[in-house]
């Protein structure tokens, strides 16, 4: 973290800027919590080392859409001299809200959803809900976490990064540069565990038993960190 900060501010190249605060972000208290649960949420799959690699790409993409999106509105307002503020406020709110709840009722999902009869609510375990869980699940878990931002991961993006970019030239793709070393380490951790471990993930493919523990683990830790956030955001 203190080399990061002096790099930060020894730092004149935006793009470089941009990276260094995607770090910071990824390894402060609040972020960091979002990616060990979406690093969980990935290596449910552990048997399958492409897919583990391949959800962990997909859930930085969807940091990169969502970090991108809400960029690109915001250097377009600041260009023409719009405030905002109330916009920045609205975004926070609603993802302080609703990342606790959500990380819960994935978690008591994962946890009981084999006790509950969803199939007759149309919640059974279809191919599509499969994919839910899997590839789009990874998708829109970035896309989540990277909209629930925490009072460092605020100042970082809103106060820091924006301006910056609203000011640089190719300022637009400063968001996209931001995102990607935010989830950066869930990259390198699916890669690890895709590849570095694959013995290990072909040992476990034949235990079944681990597999349900580990997913009962999985579950466990949505449910701890939704109710870490949920004393972080409204107590």
């Amino acid at each position: 973290m203190d080399i990061l900060q002096t790099w930060l501010e020894g730092s004149e190249v935006p793009v470089l800027t941009a990276f260094i605060l995607g770090l910071l972000t990824a390894v402060s208290p609040c972020p960091l919590a979002t990616n060990i649960t979406a690093i969980g949420f990935i290596s449910k799959d552990i048997e399958s080392k492409n897919r583990t690699f391949i959800y962990g790409l997909l859930y930085t993409i969807g940091r990169i859409v969502a970090y991108s999106l809400l960029g690109a509105l915001l250097i377009w307002m600041l260009r023409r001299g719009l405030d905002t503020f109330d916009l920045q406020s609205e975004v926070s709110c609603w993802g302080e809200l609703l990342l606790s709840p959500i990380l819960i009722i994935m978690g008591l999902l994962m946890l009981l959803g084999d006790r509950l009869p969803l199939s007759r609510f149309g919640f059974g375990a279809s191919q599509r809900s499969e994919r839910l869980r899997g590839a789009w699940g990874s998708l829109l878990l970035g896309i989540l976490f990277a909209m629930a931002f925490c009072p460092t991961s605020g100042l970082f993006y809103f106060g820091m990064l924006i301006p910056m970019s609203a000011s640089a030239a190719g300022g637009y793709a400063l968001p996209a540069v931001y995102a990607l070393a935010t989830g950066l380490p869930v990259v390198i951790v699916a890669w690890i565990i895709a590849y570095s471990m694959s013995n290990i993930a072909g040992f476990y493919q034949k235990m079944q038993v681990f597999q349900r523990w580990f997913n009962r683990l999985v579950a466990a830790l949505f449910i701890t960190v939704g109710l870490y956030y949920a004393y972080t955001f409204y107590l």
